[in-house]
């Protein structure tokens, strides 16, 4: 019962996220149309999400605080840098000139492009012999060819919409630009350059977090960081102060909700359900935002389904799903073939020693507690 209700929690967390990770395209998709700087955007994003996880970080890790050196401090920045500034400020970039659908659809490449990185790093081994790194090259396969397909293939409207339906669509919906194929394919590019510094800053976060193991304090100076170089690089790019003005409306909604929400609240849901079931548990969720961001996209932005995208998304899913099941069953027998050598180990130690008892018990009997202690 215990176990079952520790389950439906996790399920229940994830939605949540994918949830609140939809909420994220479709609120960032909406001020950057409203003409928000990509910079701008990023700089209050984590100035919101630093205040929220300033206060957590300094009471939770006080009583780990590792020494701040100032070669530790560079890395850091090199990490923010190459991986969470330049990462946000391509992903913000890049939705100006694609639909909010895509940028989701195209996140589910992360997995896969961690996977090739570590290969060309040698950071893990391919074992395209075995059943699980065949399943993961197919899975790379498949996720590359969804993204191109839903970059260079739109094909036909999945639903054509009536002249009344468009009309009531226009009163629900907020306005963002047509789509050229010139800005399709730079935005994919942008996207893919998003994805692709994400996945090295994912890379490069395992060996940061073993030299400074304070994670939340880790990603609190990231955000700090992130924010103080998205400023610096918005007052160059923008110079005009009234850019940076936020008033009651979406702009100041979307980066307090990315802050807020997402890196913080997120961040601790998301922590929760790996500790309790896994990294693999986790990704399988990502095809849902996925759904409630092309459901909610064609309500409020009036983006319009082609099977081209549908294609698309079709074989990223297969894909996802063929690299983490791969990935599950390459930790599933690393972890089985373990206790299989400890347990030939403990089993010869056991021959040996029954041998020895065997061959002493004429001049004197073991008693049965202490044979079973040697066991």
């Amino acid at each position: 019962m215990g176990t079952m209700r520790k389950h439906s929690k996790a399920v229940g967390a994830m939605v949540i996220i994918q949830i609140t990770c939809t909420g994220m395209t479709l609120f960032s998709k909406s001020a950057i149309s409203r003409g928000m700087k990509p910079s701008i955007f990023v700089a209050y994003r984590q100035a919101f999400a630093t205040l929220a996880l300033a206060p957590f970080a300094l009471y939770i890790d006080r009583k780990n605080q590792p020494p701040l050196t100032f070669k530790m401090l560079c890395k850091i920045c090199v990490v923010s840098l190459c991986g969470v500034n330049l990462s946000l400020n391509l992903f913000y970039a890049g939705l100006n000139y694609v639909s909010a659908t895509f940028v989701t659809a195209v996140t589910n490449t992360i997995p896969a492009m961690v996977f090739v990185i570590a290969i060309c790093l040698r950071l893990e081994r391919l074992g395209i012999r075995k059943s699980d790194g065949k399943a993961k090259v197919v899975g790379c396969i498949s996720s590359l060819l969804g993204a191109m397909v839903f970059t260079f293939y739109k094909g036909p409207v999945l639903y054509p919409t009536t002249p009344n339906e468009a009309m009531q669509k226009s009163h629900l919906s907020v306005k963002t630009p047509a789509y050229s194929k010139e800005d399709w394919i730079r935005g994919s590019v942008l996207i893919l350059g998003a994805n692709l510094t994400w996945s090295l800053w994912l890379i490069m976060q395992a060996p940061l977090m073993k030299q400074y193991p304070a994670k939340l304090r880790l990603v609190t100076l990231q955000c700090t960081i992130c924010c103080l170089m998205s400023t610096l690089w918005g007052a160059f790019e923008e110079r005009d102060l009234s850019s940076w003005k936020l008033g009651w409306d979406i702009n100041l909604l979307s980066v307090a909700y990315c802050g807020i929400v997402v890196t913080g609240i997120s961040y601790w849901l998301q922590a929760w359900v790996v500790d309790n079931k896994g990294p693999v548990f986790a990704s399988m969720f990502s095809p849902l935002a996925l759904i409630l961001t092309a459901f909610f996209s064609t309500l409020f932005f009036k983006e319009t389904l082609h099977c081209g995208g549908v294609l698309g998304a079709v074989l990223l899913v297969i894909g996802l799903y063929g690299f983490l099941w791969g990935k599950k069953k390459e930790t599933k027998d690393m972890t089985t073939s373990e206790p299989i050598k400890s347990n030939n180990q403990t089993k010869d130690i056991t021959v040996e020693l029954d041998t020895i008892s065997c061959t002493s018990a004429e001049i004197e009997v073991v008693p049965e507690a202490q044979r079973r202690c040697c066991i």
